[in-house]
């Protein structure tokens, strides 16, 4: 039994990326297919390089969810991640996977979340309020932005001098040391698979 993923993503992809190539040797799970709603997003170039289907839909398109349910059927899709998707989830999406769509948040929920809290936005938001930590938090989806049960919490030092692009520089580190880590063991844990 192979458990496919479908990542979710709006921009550069490289947590995508990072993602795939983890699943690259994986017998047990692996990354299906890539969608993104930006047609000039650098995910979908990612996936063409690793030979992985993608497509990409309008905000209409995701919202109506029967083109996309059906594609994610066709690809028979078991888990989707989402990596720097910036769009909420219908709710018909949510019921056909339940606990079965997992997101990453450039911060330590519940802090710093929320509609239009995405990329240095949050960074910014973490360094103008004197915090002294920062990290990231990968959770489940729920219908609200960034509320949905955490999964796992990975922190980082704020410094005095940091710029977001600094503090950035170091979430990206985590994420990429966390997230495929993460996603393998909620995998193995919904589907009862082993992890050895």
């Amino acid at each position: 039994m192979s458990i496919k993923i479908a990542i979710f993503g709006s921009g550069s992809g490289t947590n995508a990326e990072n993602i795939i190539q983890y699943f690259e040797c994986n017998p047990s799970i692996e990354v299906t297919l890539v969608l993104s709603n930006k047609a000039d997003a650098y995910i979908l170039e990612r996936a063409r390089l690793h030979h992985i289907p993608s497509a990409v839909f309008t905000k209409t398109d995701f919202n109506n969810t029967v083109e996309l349910l059906s594609l994610l059927k066709e690809h028979e899709v078991d888990f989707i991640v989402l990596a720097g998707f910036l769009l909420q989830i219908p709710v018909d999406l949510i019921h056909a996977y339940p606990n079965k769509i997992i997101n990453i948040h450039p911060a330590l929920l519940p802090k710093y979340g929320g509609k239009g809290m995405y990329g240095d936005r949050v960074h910014e938001a973490v360094i103008a309020s004197g915090d002294k930590f920062s990290g990231i938090t990968i959770h489940y989806i729920d219908e609200h932005y960034d509320s949905g049960s955490i999964i796992f919490q990975a922190k980082c030092d704020v410094l005095p001098t940091d710029t977001p692009h600094d503090l950035a520089a170091r979430i990206h580190a985590l994420e990429y040391k966390y997230f495929p880590k993460v996603i393998e063991e909620t995998i193995c844990k919904e589907f009862k698979l082993s992890s050895e």
